[in-house]
């Protein structure tokens, strides 16, 4: 999986019906064409055309770098 990432996506939403705060997370395999992200930094990722199998999204930019 060169040029792959798996990017982590955390929603937070309120139950209808017991009104609590529910929070979930989602895997995406995103394209990283330059291999510039590493573990740790926050990304914006964009729907794209699907590039294999798994793989319908790209990061198209690096919001902050992991310290």
């Amino acid at each position: 999986m060169q040029k792959t990432r798996v990017v982590k996506v955390d929603r937070v939403f309120r139950h209808p019906r017991y009104e609590r705060v529910v929070r979930r997370s989602e895997k995406f395999k995103a394209h990283d064409e330059g291999n510039e992200s590493k573990v740790g930094d926050r990304v914006l990722i964009e729907e794209t055309r699907p590039l294999s199998k798994d793989k319908r999204w790209r990061i198209r930019t690096i919001l902050t770098r992991a310290s």
